[in-house]
Formats: C-alpha cells, structure tokens, sequence
C-alpha cells in the first residue's frame, strides 16, 4: 500500500490526532499525538490492510525545543513501510509504551530510556541497557556534559 493510502486510513480513523503527511521524507511518514500512540499502534498492527507486525527500529532524535521518537514500521504481509513520529516535551519525556504489541520495543525502548531519559509508560522493564544503573544523565543528548570520571576511572 502506498504511504499516502496510510496516510489517509489513519486520518480518517484517528482525525485531528494525526498530523500532516510528509511524503517528501526519505520515509515517508506522519507524527501524531502522544496520548493517541497505543490505539494508533494497536490499529496499525491489526488492520489487516496495514498489518504492520515489525516494529524495524525505534530511534530518538534530539531537537533544541523538544525530543522526537521515530517508529520505522514494516509490514512482512504486506511489503509496505511507514514511519510514525511522536513529540515529547525535554522537561518531561513521556511516552506511552508499545511494547505490548510490538515485543522487540522492549530492547528500543530502554535504549531511548537509557540514552534520552524517555521514560516509556507501562513497560515492563524499564531499566538501563547499556550503561550501568548509577550512571547520571542522558549520553545521547546534546546538552549531556560527559562526567571526567566514572568510579575513579578516567573518561
């Protein structure tokens, strides 16, 4: 199915939750409201139309006002792809989880925990991946200060 096809059975389904249709992206893609992500998630993984069962990668990108996740979907049925953005706030990054309908969000989701400070509602593990736990701070934001030391050892 065609992204702008998407595009259109999600703004019929979720209206003004959706956000304008960027077609010129390298993936094309929509961002949409926060709160709406988990009925958006679930629609777009059980329509059998989209069927979109692989949750390809979760990335978090940071911005000067605010931090955006980007969800690069792809449908294995279907042979379609769409990307889905949502904005969150720098002060209070909260997101609803989606790892209830895509399993391998769990692992994406702690590393933008991790790395971004995102702090994903409802996940069931929601701990460091890849630093250890009395780590301070976020490493992949772009005002993260890299500390001199970690437990005596330089940095």
């Amino acid at each position: 199915m065609e992204p702008s096809k998407i595009y259109e059975l999600l703004k019929k389904r979720f209206g003004e939750k959706v956000g304008e249709f960027d077609a010129e992206a390298i993936d094309p893609c929509v961002t949409v409201d926060t709160g709406s992500l988990p009925d958006l998630a679930r629609f777009l993984f059980e329509d059998e139309t989209l069927a979109f069962d692989s949750l390809m990668c979760l990335s978090a990108v940071d911005y000067p006002e605010t931090l955006l996740l980007v969800y690069s979907l792809h449908s294995l049925k279907n042979f379609h792809k769409f990307t889905v953005k949502v904005e969150v706030s720098k002060d209070s990054p909260r997101v609803p989880s989606v790892e209830s309908i895509w399993k391998t969000a769990n692992w994406h989701e702690r590393e933008a925990f991790d790395l971004f400070g995102v702090e994903f509602q409802d996940h069931p593990d929601l701990t460091r991946i890849l630093l250890p736990e009395d780590w301070e701070g976020y490493p992949l934001r772009k005002d993260y200060e890299t500390p001199d030391e970690y437990r005596g050892m330089d940095i």
